[in-house]
């Protein structure tokens, strides 16, 4: 059996920008979710020096 991911929900990093796919580790709080990794999520100032 295949199992292919086409349909999973998506969201866009409100800090480097990315777009990121759910993840069974975030199936309980999805809409809590913002950043896309730990990284971005620590940083939390947007980046203005990219144009």
């Amino acid at each position: 059996m295949v199992h292919h991911k086409l349909h999973l929900p998506e969201k866009r990093c409100p800090q480097c920008g990315l777009t990121f796919s759910w993840r069974k580790k975030w199936q309980l709080n999805w809409d809590k979710v913002i950043y896309c990794s730990e990284r971005c999520r620590r940083s939390k100032t947007p980046d203005k020096t990219e144009n």
